[in-house]
């Protein structure tokens, strides 16, 4: 087949419809390649999902398990959160391949492969952990609310509702003004960090050696439980709906050729913004072992006990602030890409189209009912229990997204010629695996723990 040859017919040969609709229509192909520029142009144009995805790996709800790893353990988990990183830079950029070489989103190839009652299952499974995944940032932003100007944690996550008027707004304008907004926050988080960094004053040597990985991380059954956290919360499973959309905002040409070049540079780009999301969360554990290990503090895990520290131990104001904006930043980026994750899955597993402010209203009321009942029953410390049971609920759906991505990905049949090359398959058939194993035995060690509680 021709490079420039139409490729429509050879992708769908391994599907049973085409879509009843782009994924995201209103934004789908509107965004401008340039088909004759240089490298860093075209670059341009792809950059953005990327950025997009990268921020559900750097959000609320794994603030706690970095902090507690790097109290407790010094920079040895640093390995884990850059194994972590990988994992999710390789199923990314699966999500990346079948969103460009098939037309469709990961929702949109479920229904379309699978029977009604499995589609149905998938679907609610989806909601339940894009609510799980909203309300960690709905409590993220009212905790760094509370921190900063002294805002009730109720009244906190009633304002994070405002987050869809402004979702809404961004996306009226374009769809580059939503990208734009969540890479100055993400600016915003490394800046932060990296000045907190400056203040802490790490052991390079240690933190470089901790990028080694351990065996005292497989035999300390503790240090284990929080790895394992740590890996089993890194993938979010809405990411690889949301990315499998996303990149079809850009408007390529429907050849061999153009859509190679679109996967390539997409990849290019989710690979780049997950390394900034490997810098924040490596940042938040280098932070926290410089100032609590080895002191009476090692114990703390708690995200505002942490912010209360920050300041006296590092002997300047300026440090709890920091913290505190970078955990709103958190919060606020992360819950722009789960209403928008809602609205795909929900159009992409049953076909309904609700208007975008309607979706995104009851993606955000799911989150901020629980979190106002809690909040408003226990306080600060039934936060920190819904955060935890939020993590769990994520790590329960991941492997129903995971799945089916790989295996699609890895179907000739459906991928044509983009299908992916036997020694990706081989390494995402196993990071599979290996995430589904980590995630039951993180479910059963948290179950044990609250029996035991």
């Amino acid at each position: 087949m021709d490079g420039d040859a139409p490729v429509s017919a050879a992708r769908e040969t391994g599907w049973r419809s085409v879509p009843d609709a782009p994924s995201l229509r209103e934004v789908h192909g509107s965004i401008a390649v340039p088909q004759d520029a240089g490298f860093w142009r075209k670059l341009f144009a792809f950059a953005g999902p990327g950025y997009l995805v990268a921020v559900g790996y750097m959000d609320p709800g794994n603030w706690a398990t970095d902090l507690a790893g790097g109290a407790r353990y010094g920079y040895t988990l640093l390995s884990v959160i850059l194994i972590s990183n990988l994992m999710a830079i390789l199923l990314q950029a699966l999500a990346v391949r079948l969103g460009i070489a098939c037309g469709r989103d990961l929702a949109q190839a479920c229904r379309d492969s699978y029977s009604r009652p499995v589609t149905i299952v998938l679907w609610v499974l989806c909601e339940i952990a894009i609510a799980a995944c909203d309300l960690a940032e709905v409590i993220g932003a009212a905790i760094a609310l509370n921190l900063l100007f002294g805002l009730p944690l109720i009244w906190g996550v009633s304002l994070t509702a405002l987050d869809v008027l402004l979702i809404l707004f961004l996306q009226h304008r374009g769809f580059r003004y939503v990208e734009a907004l969540v890479v100055a926050l993400i600016v915003a988080i490394a800046g932060s960090f990296a000045i907190q960094i400056f203040l802490a004053r790490p052991d390079m040597g240690a933190l470089v050696a901790g990028f080694v990985p351990q065996t005292s991380i497989v035999t300390n059954p503790e240090m284990l439980y929080i790895a394992l956290g740590i890996l089993g919360a890194t993938v979010m499973p809405h990411n690889l709906y949301l990315h499998s959309s996303i990149v079809q905002t850009r408007r390529y040409t429907d050849t061999l050729a153009s859509k190679r070049e679109a996967i390539r540079f997409a990849t290019l780009d989710s690979s780049i913004a997950l390394m900034s999301a490997l810098f924040i969360n490596a940042a938040i554990l280098i932070v926290s072992a410089a100032v609590f290990h080895g002191t009476s503090y090692e114990s703390v895990a708690d995200i505002g006990d942490a912010h209360q520290l920050l300041s006296p131990l590092l002997g300047t104001s300026a440090a709890g602030v920091l913290f505190a904006v970078a955990l709103l930043c958190s919060g606020q980026n992360a819950t722009l890409t789960g209403t928008l994750a809602g609205q795909i899955v929900m159009e992409g597993f049953v076909n309904i189209r609700l208007r975008p402010w309607l979706r995104r209203l009851i993606t955000r009321l799911v989150a901020i009912v629980p979190a106002v009942v809690v909040v408003s029953l226990y306080g600060e410390r039934g936060t920190g229990a819904l955060l935890i049971l939020s993590q769990v609920v994520l790590s329960l759906q991941l492997p129903f997204a995971v799945f089916p991505l790989v295996s699609f990905t890895s179907n000739r049949h459906k991928m044509g010629v983009f299908v992916a090359p036997r020694w990706v398959q081989a390494l995402a058939w196993t990071i599979a695996f290996i995430i589904a194993a980590l995630n039951v035995w993180l479910l059963y060690q948290t179950a044990v723990g609250w029996i035991e509680g």
